[in-house]
């Protein structure tokens, strides 16, 4: 399950970085980078 959250999180990131070149989606590519963020902060906490 952690090494899901960790491939989602990592697409996310890829994505927001990609958006933010293109900056074509807006504010949706901010709303990836969050999501990626709090993945990987709830897959620390569950990890401990």
């Amino acid at each position: 399950m952690r090494s899901l959250l960790y491939l989602i999180a990592v697409i996310l990131v890829i994505g927001w970085i990609f958006g933010f070149f293109v900056y074509t989606a807006g504010g949706l590519i901010h709303i990836l980078l969050v999501l990626a963020v709090i993945s990987v902060l709830i897959s620390i906490i569950r990890g401990r």
